[in-house]
């Protein structure tokens, strides 16, 4: 067995040199290799594209969380299909966001939280850990949530003993994975795609105009009051902070060619495999939609079914498929709900993990890491579940879904420079057409944001009851945090890179391959060996 290091971290080639000889035990990574790494055939091969497929579907459960069930099912209830469009929108925007994230960890070998970490400096740097902290806890939010309402649904547990007990429900969870990740994996999301189907069925007995659908796909359009703030939570269901940093650290656990070639179809293939774990995401998401849309507005619901839907959350939800499934809609919608919560969970302990040790070059372990950041997340739940009850805790997922869009540029951009980097990227930087529609897409969502930030807070003061010398006081703290807010997004993208190359495609010596054994044992904890210690 080789005791070479399988990858040496470096923010520049002269530091790099001067560590070779000596690496510092920080810089030193899982030597033994894992009986389950996925090895590439250097041999060029279709069929090389089933050792890419994982990564992307295990992304791609964050697409059908229970904060896309409940922001799907709203959206629906109140706005039928008028808000499909944004559904279309950003799976689009998802796909090219999460290919690139994907490249920058193909071709450099690090992780975006590992280039953070290399470019800034130690407060922004800080910051910025701190940010993608917040958007990991407001991530799981809606899990909680959603299994409190699953644990409700099937065991008449009050929700807000639901949200304590699940801490429990996902320790356990965890500790299921020495049977192995993937098979865990794959029993989950063989359960949330029950509930898929079963929306799919549904579509059949709901019958929704197929013109009304695809204009509702394809034409924009945002009427009422509510349609923005929902739009807003949408799209941040949708395109989530934390999964830029899960896809570009989940690459890594497969050896690929380090040849041009070799990097050039691991990109292609990771697309490819993206586009149809999104696809089948994007399918989900507009049959909750068009389910909704159509049974809400049909006009022989019965009184409670219309009581349903002028307040629908995911407590309530469940008599949508009461054509399919009768009086077992309940039990079974529950179960897909509390399956969906529990992998998006496991997906969010794993965007922990690298958001922690990319930053701060620091690990835990995974059920430290799963407690602390459930803890976080079920204060606030359990607060609002105990004063507002099921329909309060349904608007807090849609809060927390929000939550998710406005952080989302503090990820997006560092990606979106990193990745247009030729000193990072080399000859496989974003073309000018690419860097050109992600900017755009970039700067849609925060001018949304903004917009939203800004005529939500002066609408909340015009209605409130303040005193006016109190108004004009919150007024300029808002001003204020609108200010700073626009800094750092500004900071971040007028900042230049540095010029030092942290690339890995032609330059790296055979001691320095991945996959990356740190990443590897992240996600099969079990398997994990001691290293051995460094002279």
């Amino acid at each position: 067995m080789s005791h070479q290091p399988q990858f040496i971290a470096r923010d520049n080639c002269d530091r790099n040199e001067q560590e070779v000889g000596s690496i510092h035990v920080r810089s030193r990574l899982i030597e033994t290799p894992d009986v389950n790494q996925i090895l590439v055939s250097e041999k060029k091969s279709w069929k090389n594209f089933f050792s890419y497929v994982g990564p992307g579907f295990l992304v791609s459960i964050a697409y059908i969380d229970p904060g896309n069930f409940e922001t799907d099912l709203q959206s629906g209830a109140q706005y039928k299909y008028e808000l499909l469009w944004i559904i279309l929108v950003a799976s689009c925007a998802a796909l090219i966001i999460q290919s690139m994230a994907a490249n920058l960890g193909v071709v450099t070998g690090k992780h975006l939280a590992e280039h953070c970490r290399f470019e800034y400096s130690k407060v922004p740097n800080f910051i910025l850990w701190i940010l993608a902290e917040i958007a990991i806890v407001a991530c799981d939010i809606p899990e909680v949530i959603g299994t409190a309402f699953a644990l409700n649904m099937l065991f008449k547990i009050p929700v807000w003993a639901g949200v304590l007990l699940t801490g429990l429900s996902t320790l356990v969870l965890l500790a299921l994975q020495q049977y192995g990740v993937r098979k865990l994996e794959f029993l989950i999301t063989f359960l949330v795609l029950t509930i898929a189907a079963c929306f799919l069925v549904e579509l059949g007995y709901a019958k929704p105009q197929a013109s009304e659908v695809l204009h509702g796909l394809f034409v924009p359009q945002l009427k009422g009051d509510g349609a923005t703030g929902l739009a807003i939570s949408l799209l941040g269901a949708m395109v989530m902070p934390h999964n830029l940093f899960l896809h570009s650290a989940l690459v890594l656990s497969r050896k690929i060619p380090r040849s041009a070639s070799g990097i050039k179809e691991a990109c292609r293939f990771y697309l490819i495999e993206s586009g149809i774990a999104l696809a089948v995401a994007f399918l989900i998401n507009v049959s909750v939609i068009a389910v909704s849309g159509a049974v809400c507005s049909s006009s022989d619901l019965n009184e409670g079914d219309q009581k349903s839907c002028k307040d629908l959350d995911l407590n309530e939800a469940s008599f949508l498929l009461k054509n399919v499934l009768g009086n077992w809609s309940s039990k079974l919608f529950a179960i897909a709900l509390l399956a969906s919560g529990q992998s998006s969970t496991i997906t969010g302990t794993y965007a922990g993990q690298y958001v922690m040790q990319g930053f701060l070059d620091l690990r835990m372990e995974p059920w430290l890491r799963n407690l602390l950041t459930r803890c976080l997340a079920i204060v606030p739940s359990l607060i609002v579940a105990l004063i507002g009850g099921s329909a309060g805790a349904g608007q807090l997922i849609i809060i927390a879904s929000m939550i998710l869009s406005f952080e989302l540029p503090f990820a997006l951009i560092p990606l979106l420079k990193f990745t247009s980097s030729k000193a990072k990227m080399g000859v496989h930087a974003n073309s000018f057409l690419l860097s050109a529609v992600t900017w755009v897409i970039g700067s849609l969502i925060m001018v949304i944001n903004i917009y939203f930030i800004a005529s939500s807070f002066i609408k909340l003061l015009i209605r409130s009851k303040l005193k006016l010398v109190a108004a004009i006081f919150c007024g300029i703290l808002g001003f204020l945090g609108l200010v700073i807010y626009l800094a750092a997004i500004a900071y971040l993208v007028l900042r230049k890179n540095r010029e030092s190359t942290q690339l890995l495609s032609l330059t790296t010596r055979e001691d320095q391959q991945i996959p990356r054994e740190d990443i590897v044992n992240m996600q099969l904890p079990q398997r994990r060996t001691n290293v051995d210690n460094v002279e």
